[in-house]
């Protein structure tokens, strides 16, 4: 008997131009079906929007769905408490520090188990990278901001992609953002490219998951900085957007986030801390572009959806079954 997968996407259907936040999901949704798992795509709706919003909504995710063999899995609920969902019994997290010795932070009292963010392989095959193409990335500009310890962190990508404005006047590369900018478009375009950047709307590199993708095999690698909270807070984050251009076979020369028992610092992917290690982290992808093209790929490999979605399944079915167990043993001993 095969299991079944509720896979509880964030809003995927209120976001109909943010296919790589659908592809985050799609991950996970194509490495359960390749185990053997039934799928079901569950979504909220908001009973507040406009009837006719949310019908076109649900209508342009089924679309999208398609092609991957889910519109017929997607699942609706309400948003205003249509659904109860029993109390977990494991936590898993993306975040390497979390819930170890090693974290700035708490964790809430609860035990965290760590997984690697997945990428589907097969949908993300290696393609060479032209030389005259870009470093490029996908990303929001805006967030929030949260105190903790006495201290203000930052959320906003912006503070992050200012602090490296000057990148493009000390390297050869050509590098270019893809920004969630709307009617900001014109205002961070003109403030950036005086810089060097080529600017880009996100909006139109990421309308669909095959133009998101294609975005991305089209690149020469990434450059992309962190959220503020990942440095600060050094959780040894990685972004499943970096895990694409890895799986792609394109360098990613991405923000540090924290000491990290998986990810390299220059070998494929690099990770740097300051304004000279993004300066030599470039100009060291590019001084052997074709061997640390392949050690992208090696690197991605290891975060196999199918391996990554298989332990994941083995830790949480485990835990339920021993939960169930226990209640039984007792009543056995009674």
């Amino acid at each position: 008997m095969s299991t079944t997968v509720c896979l509880a996407a964030a809003r995927t259907v209120a976001y109909p131009q943010g296919s790589g936040h659908l592809w985050v999901y799609l991950q996970w949704a194509l490495g359960l079906r390749a185990l053997g798992c039934d799928v079901f795509w569950l979504e909220g709706i908001d009973p507040r929007d406009p009837e006719q919003q949310s019908l076109e909504r649900v209508a342009a995710l089924k679309v999208r769905l398609e092609q991957y063999g889910f519109a017929e899995s997607l699942a609706l609920f309400s948003l205003r408490g249509d659904i109860r969902v029993a109390p977990h019994h494991i936590f898993f997290t993306i975040g390497e520090t979390v819930g170890t010795p090693d974290a700035l932070f708490p964790d809430c009292g609860l035990r965290w188990h760590y997984t690697r963010p997945p990428v589907f392989l097969a949908q993300w095959p290696p393609i060479p990278g032209r030389s005259s193409a870009p470093y490029t990335t996908v990303t929001h500009w805006w967030g929030s901001a949260f105190e903790f310890e006495g201290r203000i962190i930052n959320e906003e990508k912006h503070v992050a992609f200012l602090e490296y404005q000057d990148l493009p006047s000390k390297t050869t590369v050509h590098l270019e953002l893809a920004i969630c900018l709307a009617e900001h478009y014109e205002e961070w375009r003109s403030r950036m490219e005086p810089f060097g950047w080529k600017i880009r709307e996100a909006w139109d590199v990421s309308a669909t998951p095959q133009s998101y993708r294609a975005y991305i095999q089209q690149s020469r690698g990434e450059f992309s900085c962190a959220k503020p909270s990942c440095v600060t807070l050094a959780n040894a984050w990685i972004s499943d957007r970096t895990l694409c251009y890895l799986a792609s076979g394109k360098p990613a020369v991405v923000q540090h986030t924290g000491k990290s028992r998986f990810l390299p610092d220059a070998e494929g992917l690099f990770r740097f801390r300051d304004m000279d290690e993004a300066v030599r982290a470039l100009a060291a992808a590019e001084s052997d572009y074709a061997r640390h093209s392949r050690l992208a790929r090696a690197l991605a490999e290891e975060f196999d959806a199918r391996d990554v979605v298989a332990r994941v399944l083995e830790q949480a079915l485990a835990t339920r079954r021993a939960d169930r167990e226990r209640p039984e043993a007792a009543v056995t001993r009674s």
